[in-house]
């Protein structure tokens, strides 16, 4: 395919558009080199005045100090459980549900639809405290399963899969039942597959919720032992707030998960956020 060439008013007209775009990249990008960076500072060059950028001394004390003061590797056991288990649960549930609602016809199918979608609106700080007495109520506090239940059905990922099986040709559908395929299987085998894209989407936005959650782990996660990541590196900077280069390996500790997943599924996030209608 031959490359389109672009004109001199064009290229002039992209200018302000760059500009734009390399000002917002290092808006994300500084502080989170700052945070890269300090983190293997001492201490006494990260509050040095003036600062510097680029450490002088290379050390990792920082990860030896944030790894005594809390039970750092607990916590992100926690939290790999807790985003897994929620995460494997809710891509089940919601694209099941985005495919019933896409795919058939029931009475009621749009007033439930709506429903669904009218508690987009309502905050989790107006239904917390009655999830909270219902986990307690089901002998699920300070457990794995009071984390991770409550978390699985979430409305904006319902959408965004009703949104991606609704684009799908009827055909398919009707192909494999033809051949005699069942239900589930036409939902597992043959039309999941074609919504790749919004799964991979809804997967990430999963485990990026829960394993960044703060709120919901610290009210039914008393106990020490089923703190998450993100509750005990909220505390540890609340205790030892001036020990910055420990706050920074917990918080470099905490990103790179994240990071990784997103990496590799960027792709697909973006394919799956456009056909999905959340861009």
């Amino acid at each position: 395919m031959e490359r389109r060439k672009c004109t001199p008013a064009q290229a002039l007209a992209a200018i302000p558009v760059w500009v734009l775009l390399i000002v917002l990249a290092l808006l994300v990008l500084v502080p989170v080199s700052w945070i890269l960076l300090g983190t293997f500072k001492p201490e006494r060059e990260i509050i040095a005045y003036p600062p510097t950028f680029w450490p002088e001394t290379f050390t990792l004390e920082n990860f030896l100090i944030v790894g005594k003061r809390i039970k750092i590797w607990r916590y992100m056991l926690n939290s790999f459980i807790y985003a897994f288990g929620t995460t494997a649960f809710a891509a089940f549930v919601n694209s099941l549900a985005g495919y019933v609602y896409a795919r058939y016809d029931f009475r009621g199918k749009n007033v439930c639809f709506v429903l669904t979608l009218a508690t987009m609106m309502i905050p989790f700080q107006v239904i917390m405290v009655p999830l909270f007495l219902i986990v307690h109520k089901m002998g699920m506090y300070n457990t794995y399963w009071g984390l991770i239940v409550p978390r699985i059905a979430v409305a904006v990922s319902i959408f965004m899969m009703r949104a991606a099986f609704t684009g799908l040709p009827k055909e398919l559908e009707d192909a494999a039942r033809i051949d005699g395929v069942s239900e589930f299987g036409i939902f597992g085998r043959i039309m999941l597959p074609q919504v790749k894209p919004a799964m991979i989407c809804l997967i990430i936005l999963s485990f990026n919720g829960s394993w960044n959650d703060l709120l919901w782990p610290m009210l039914v996660a008393s106990n020490t032992n089923m703190r998450t990541l993100a509750n005990g590196l909220a505390l540890f900077v609340g205790e030892y707030t001036s020990q910055y280069g420990a706050a920074f390996a917990g918080t470099l500790i905490s990103l790179v998960p994240m990071l990784l997943m997103y990496l590799f599924g960027q792709k697909y996030f973006v394919q799956g956020m456009a056909s999905s209608g959340l861009k």
